[in-house]
């Protein structure tokens, strides 16, 4: 894993447990990160992306952290091994964070954030934040120019209102004790529903480490294939027949990507607790 030293800006890297970091949840700019290449060749300063990551690592030094992890310049993207390895570790390097910070994309005046200021940011709609939010035992709200707006506890009710995740999953007070193992697959889905990314295959990239599986990116087999390669190794680990229900279909239907994907799932009543299977087809 590489880190940013917070005071000389550049990266370090540890092969065992890292010292305690900050880590950054944002949305990229094209053309306008401060990427690896840029940092190694010394370029790249006259980018947007570099004032915020420097900001970012002011913030995480006067906060006592001499470390931060910021995806667009701590990974080399050139290097697949690297890649894959990143995107299956995200979710725990998210986790592992001693803070996580999120820069929103909106600049917010009001003393309260709501979940209308919320909708209004690109970040609140990406599928790579899902996991960014969840993960962390501590995480901090900032607007575009870097005025704290709150931790995730302190907005659970707005990011409750504007993500439909559950309460007890954004305001929780023991790291050690929570666990996603108690959601169905099903729920976790479908905070995931109103979610888009830039490239399609990482609508199911991203969810690798919501449901704790580990597989290869392999870009450019398109959303379907991705996706099902997602489910079929959630099955395969999971006794959770949740992500079969007629629910899921409808969450896979608004995930504008997937177009033809053929469904099996099962169409609850409540009434009569009695189920049917359907065949469906979502397009």
């Amino acid at each position: 894993m590489r880190l940013l030293n917070t005071s000389t800006l550049l990266l370090e890297g540890f092969m065992t447990k890292p010292p305690p970091y900050a880590i950054l949840s944002h949305t990229w700019v094209n053309n306008e990160e401060y990427i690896f290449e840029d940092l190694h060749n010394g370029t790249g300063q006259e980018k947007s992306g570099y004032e915020k990551v420097k900001t970012c690592c002011q913030l995480a030094a006067s906060e006592g952290y001499q470390y931060a992890w910021i995806d667009t310049c701590c990974i080399d993207k050139s290097s697949s091994a690297e890649l894959s390895e990143a995107i299956n570790s995200m979710f725990a390097w998210y986790r592992d964070s001693d803070t996580c910070y999120v820069y929103l994309d909106v600049d917010i005046e009001a003393d309260y954030l709501t979940a209308q200021d919320l909708t209004s940011s690109r970040w609140i709609h990406r599928g790579w934040t899902l996991q960014e939010l969840i993960a962390p035992a501590r995480v901090q709200f900032y607007s575009r120019f870097w005025m704290f707006l709150g931790t995730r506890q302190q907005l659970t009710l707005p990011l409750h209102e504007a993500t439909k995740i559950d309460i007890d999953v954004l305001y929780r007070s023991n790291q050690k004790n929570f666990s996603l193992s108690k959601f169905t697959v099903a729920k976790k889905m479908s905070w995931a529903a109103e979610r888009e990314t830039t490239r399609p295959e990482d609508v199911a990239y991203s969810l690798f480490g919501l449901f704790d599986v580990h597989l290869p990116p392999l870009y450019g087999e398109g959303s379907t294939k991705a996706f099902l390669r997602l489910q079929e190794e959630i099955l395969r680990s999971s006794v959770d027949l949740s992500i079969l229900a007629c629910t899921f279909a409808k969450l896979v239907h608004r995930l504008r990507q997937y177009r033809g994907v053929q469904l099996i799932c099962r169409r609850y009543s409540r009434e009569d607790e009695q189920g049917c299977l359907c065949h469906r087809s979502v397009d």
